[in-house]
């Protein structure tokens, strides 16, 4: 039987809460991760009538991108939107999942999918998150080495980039003296002792700390273990805003907006003043992405794509780079898809749907 539970587990190990910003509410929002799932329907947002299509498919669960509870709610009932979607929800047992900005700020996350939809190549996170890594340190016999690396390795703890396994180590002389009352893994009580050990440094996200430090706990030999964690102010490559890559042949700025509007199905792109110059170098961030403007200047692109940009905000491009603004659904409506390949490959047992209603809030003439 798969539970709700078993769901939440595939989408955060793929996009863990920890990395959704601080203004954000992802996670399980309606519903208990207990129950079993019966069905489940994927969709940008959730709205009444993406509940009566999860009635009507027999879908238990939505997993939506933006969270519908968003903002604190002194109420629920039915006098808005958010309340009657709440309701009928409650109503009919059905569990509301987000994955918000969490989803954004990974690798293969949003923006690599709309980098990729762009056909882009060398894709790379536009602005990487600092303070999400941590470095244990840990010393051990050497003849433990193995095991205890296997262990920290399978905690997810030395994975840079696309690089697993990584760590480093150096060589040198432990000493101790266990007390009358200690059980030494070696030595004598009273006794001073030394050991050859290698000091063992490995890197990994500072979410994973427990899980990390337990697997340490469960594979180190010693009854008292010498370690320390740091903290890194390392830019981690695997984690933040936006994305940027190249195209495969430049192209000029109008056949590049038309192919835009085609590829991304808007019905309306707003942009700054074209430069006359070639649009190679791509900067993209799905949603409401102005405050990347400066990290798509600083990384030399030609275009930077997003959304919901203010009119006082496109005179911030100031002829360096052509701003373009696609509307906030037209730039994540394609996550529904990026979220069910990614719960196709690992559910198999439970109907994963594609929900058919459009929840665009705004129309165009």
């Amino acid at each position: 039987m798969t539970r709700i539970a078993d769901v939440i587990k595939i989408m955060e190990t793929w996009a863990p809460l920890a990395y959704q910003e601080s203004y954000d509410n992802a996670g399980l929002l309606v519903g208990d991760a207990a129950d079993a799932v019966k069905g489940i329907l994927i969709s940008l947002d959730t709205t009444e009538e993406v509940i009566d299509e999860a009635i009507a498919k027999g879908c238990n669960l939505v997993i939506a991108h933006h969270p519908i509870i968003f903002k604190g709610l002194k109420k629920i009932n039915r006098t808005n939107y958010i309340g009657r979607t709440i309701v009928k929800a409650i109503q009919n047992n059905i569990a509301i999942y987000a994955t918000h900005t969490n989803l954004d700020n990974v690798h293969n996350g949003v923006n690599f999918h709309i980098a990729s939809r762009l056909g882009l190549q060398n894709i790379q996170i536009l602005s990487p998150k600092k303070q999400t890594l941590q470095k244990l340190v840990v010393f051990v016999p050497v003849e433990d080495t193995k095991v205890l690396l296997d262990a920290l390795s399978s905690a997810g703890a030395g994975i840079i980039g696309n690089y697993s396994g990584c760590s480093f180590r150096v060589t040198g002389t432990g000493s101790f003296t266990p007390n009358e009352i200690a059980n030494p893994y070696i030595g004598q009580a009273n006794q001073p002792e030394e050991v050859t050990e290698n000091r063992i440094e490995v890197m990994f996200p500072t979410h994973l700390v427990g899980k990390v430090l337990a697997a340490m706990r469960q594979a180190h030999p010693y009854e008292e273990i010498a370690y320390y964690v740091t903290n890194l102010e390392n830019e981690n490559q695997e984690v933040g805003s936006g994305a940027i890559g190249t195209l495969a042949e430049p192209v000029t700025e109008t056949a590049f907006l038309h192919f835009l509007k085609a590829k991304m199905q808007t019905g309306c792109i707003r942009y700054t003043a074209l430069r006359d110059k070639p649009i190679q170098k791509v900067a993209v961030c799905g949603g409401a992405g102005i405050f990347l403007l400066n990290d798509a200047l600083r990384a030399g692109a030609d275009i930077f794509i997003t959304s919901d940009v203010k009119y006082h905000e496109f005179f911030d491009a100031d002829k360096r780079i052509v701003l373009a603004d696609i509307g906030h659904y037209e730039s994540e409506v394609f996550t529904k898809d990026l979220i069910f390949a990614h719960l196709s490959k690992k559910i198999s047992n439970i109907a994963v749907n594609l929900s058919e209603t459009t929840t665009n809030p705004v129309f165009y003439l």
